[in-house]
């Protein structure tokens, strides 16, 4: 199963570049939602998210939350999980 992984940011902050460097790292292709460069998408993640800070992640269409929780599901594991990867990683 190929999971869907988008990611609302911006296009240098800090926060975003390290969700894309880890994305990148396990070789997970993702819809990126660049607001500083398409703002109308700023709209389309508060109604998804109600929240308006940079970086929200949704893999599936579900809401993880932002760097630091996507984070935290990489260091225990079900970050893994949730992107159908194998343990090799």
């Amino acid at each position: 199963m190929t999971e869907k992984v988008e990611i609302y940011g911006t296009s240098n902050g800090r926060k975003c570049v390290d969700v894309r460097a880890l994305l990148d790292r396990y070789g997970i292709e993702y819809v990126d939602h660049m607001i500083d460069l398409m703002p109308l998408e700023k709209d389309e993640m508060f109604r998804r998210c109600g929240l308006k800070y940079y970086p929200q992640i949704f893999i599936n269409d579900e809401h993880i939350g932002g760097e630091e929780e996507l984070m935290m599901l990489e260091a225990d594991g079900r970050l893994r999980k949730l992107l159908g990867l194998q343990e090799q990683f």
